[in-house]
């Protein structure tokens, strides 16, 4: 047997959007697209707007059901994450907050994380240092160096349309590159990773 060094590494996405369509949800789509675009992945988008109504007054982890559960499990044993959420009240959404509640407190440490928001207006980039980077911290997980924030000017027909936006989106995958590689490397080997020689 032989371990495959091509496996696919596990990209999950995590909007905190409460609207369908969702802007948090396109940044964090463009964000996970980019990221494709520079190496095999297997790309999943939890939109926790969808999930809310299954565990709105769940307080303990056991208290959820399966499909919620799923989700929590897919971002623990994600290799990266993308987390994009609207600001509401200058800072994350409290459905976000109360989604990563759930999260073991040791699941996320050395995983890089590549974080985006959205505002109305650009008086609230600061959320992703100010509010998103601390968060983050606590889990003991990498913050990748360039944050992406949106303001609504800035899509179009639920797509990104500010070429400035777009190029601050793709430098940050650009700069979060050497991150996600070394995780790409890091990762333990799977079952599905061997194959017969």
């Amino acid at each position: 047997m032989k371990a495959n060094t091509a496996h696919p590494l596990r990209i999950v996405a995590v909007s905190g959007g409460l609207q369908r369509p969702s802007k948090a949800a396109t940044l964090a789509g463009h964000l996970l697209d980019l990221i494709a675009d520079e190496l095999p992945c297997e790309q999943r988008l939890v939109e926790l707007g969808q999930l809310a109504p299954q565990w709105a007054g769940a307080v303990w982890r056991s208290q959820l059901p399966d499909t919620v559960e799923r989700e929590l499990a897919a971002v623990e044993q994600a290799d990266v994450l993308v987390v994009a959420t609207p600001v509401y009240r200058g800072a994350y959404t409290g459905l976000f907050k109360h989604f990563f509640d759930f999260i073991h407190q040791d699941a996320l440490v050395d995983k890089p994380v590549l974080l985006a928001a959205t505002g109305g207006s650009q008086r609230h980039a600061l959320v992703i240092d100010h509010q998103l980077r601390p968060l983050f911290s606590f889990f003991q997980a990498r913050t990748l160096p360039l944050g992406v924030y949106a303001t609504d000017p800035d899509f179009a027909d639920h797509r990104l349309q500010n070429e400035a936006l777009i190029e601050r989106a793709r430098l940050a995958v650009q700069r979060a590159m050497p991150l996600i590689e070394l995780a790409r490397h890091a990762r333990p080997l799977q079952a599905e990773d061997v194959v017969l020689a």
